[in-house]
């Protein structure tokens, strides 16, 4: 008598349609579509967790470069400034004292200054 896959295809099936619960139509549906838009989102998923990374250093960098204009500066300056004067502080957190702490990024700013005027 032929063996069928029988319940461990139901199952690898309904490990699918768990996974692309919905999608529109056929690709939530059929499930040779479901395979292949499983595989396209993975492969989005992979790639959009570094772009993701990118982006938002992006948006750091705009950021500190705004923050750093009102005080007379350019993003570079202040970058190489920091480094001159050996403080290490990530794009991230100088966006977040750029919009929280006005007066501490100031202050940096001024140092910054301080370091490349002696320079």
């Amino acid at each position: 008598m032929r063996s069928t896959k029988g319940a461990a295809r139901n199952k690898a099936k309904k490990r699918l349609f768990k996974r692309a619960k919905g999608y529109r139509g056929g690709r939530g549906n059929l499930t040779r579509t479901v395979k292949e838009t499983l595989l396209r989102s993975g492969a989005y998923a992979f790639r959009d967790r570094r772009v993701r990374k990118r982006e938002f250093r992006k948006l750091w960098i705009i950021r500190i470069s705004a923050a750093v204009q009102q005080h007379d500066l350019r993003y570079s300056e202040f970058i190489h400034g920091l480094k001159k004067a050996g403080i290490e502080l990530d794009r991230k957190s100088l966006s977040h004292m750029a919009i929280e702490d006005k007066a501490g990024f100031k202050d940096l700013c001024d140092k910054v200054k301080e370091v490349l005027a002696a320079a």
